[in-house]
């Protein structure tokens, strides 16, 4: 038995051979274009890769039935757009939080949350890039001077930090990335408002 989003298919397991086949062949049917798989159950099993190709290893002879939940692209880019307001609040307060650790002289600690703060803060840039070109924004002016001041923020940062002038890459953080932190909530706002006109013209 195949389930789709709550509705019993006329797919049958059987002309499978195994779970990414049954998959792929599912996803490229035409009335799940523009939609995004959220989950999958197997035999009431919640299922995800743990490594590539994993359902490939699952033979369909052993399953008795398949759950796939999804959810179309325009709402998967609304939640994500609401999202990223959560994303800067965290980036804001991790910023002091690291500045403070320079300041304190704990080195160790404070480069490991500096680390992921530059990790967040990349994931967050591209997902703010994913979905302008999912739904095909135009860029405007603040975004394109709040981008390129971050960018050029981050060579000077990776500068400071080869040198080990943990002072000085406080003050970075403090004085000039975390007041950065907030003015992209204001364009954070804009971009949700943009996604989500956006995704009811595509509905």
């Amino acid at each position: 038995m195949i389930i789709i989003d709550g509705q019993k298919s006329n797919f049958n397991i059987t002309n499978f051979s195994n779970l990414n086949e049954l998959l792929v062949d599912l996803m490229s049917r035409e009335h799940l274009n523009n939609r995004i798989v959220t989950d999958v159950l197997v035999n009431e099993e919640a299922f995800s890769e743990i490594y590539p190709h994993q359902a490939e290893e699952v033979n369909c002879r052993d399953v008795h039935k398949v759950e796939i939940k999804t959810m179309g692209l325009s709402e998967m880019g609304v939640n994500i757009a609401r999202e990223l307001y959560k994303v800067i609040h965290l980036m804001s307060e991790g910023t002091k939080q690291v500045a403070e650790l320079f300041r304190r002289t704990d080195d160790s600690e404070a480069l490991e949350m500096y680390q992921d703060l530059l990790d967040v803060t990349r994931d967050f840039l591209g997902m703010v890039g994913a979905l302008r070109d999912e739904f095909s924004l135009t860029k405007s002016a603040p975004f394109e001077e709040a981008v390129q001041e971050l960018s050029g923020l981050f060579s000077e940062m990776l500068e400071v930090q080869e040198n080990e002038d943990w002072i000085l890459l406080s003050d970075l953080l403090e004085y000039e990335f975390q007041p950065l932190t907030e003015r992209w909530k204001n364009i954070v706002a804009t971009l949700r408002e943009d996604v989500r006109k956006a995704a009811a013209r595509k509905n």
